[in-house]
């Protein structure tokens, strides 16, 4: 496989585990990530969810990035929900309001960035 056939599957692949992530296994518990107190421990087991995932994919290419980009990803992922799911700043909008569409939108912007930084790093250390 050559690296655009690589990055091609890897890119397919995160855009799945991004969905199945922040979808279907998020449950009731997380999204408490949104609250003004106790956000802490749902919004770092969600991210955790996210770390697993994404060492899944990678653990196959190069067992070592997987593990040093999946604690990478644990780390970016809790920020950048952090960010939008706070209610000083993307939290503090309701689905009424442009502002949140905004708010989510950029939130998933900065994870498919990070998946595609994620992929690149892989394609120059493989």
């Amino acid at each position: 496989m050559d690296s655009l056939q690589l990055a091609i599957l890897l890119l397919v692949l995160f855009q799945l585990k991004h969905f199945i992530c922040d979808y279907p296994l998020q449950g009731q518990y997380m999204l408490g990530k949104s609250g003004v107190v106790n956000w802490f421990n749902p919004l770092a087991l969600h991210s955790l969810v996210h770390a697993i995932g994404t060492f899944l994919i990678l653990v196959w290419f190069n067992p070592l990035l997987a593990g040093i980009l999946a604690v990478a990803d644990l780390v970016l992922h809790f920020i950048v929900d952090r960010i939008k799911a706070s209610p000083s700043l993307g939290g503090r909008w309701n689905p009424t309001q442009p502002y949140f569409w905004w708010a989510l939108g950029l939130d998933q912007m900065a994870h498919h960035i990070i998946n595609i930084g994620f992929i690149y790093v892989l394609i120059v250390y493989v």
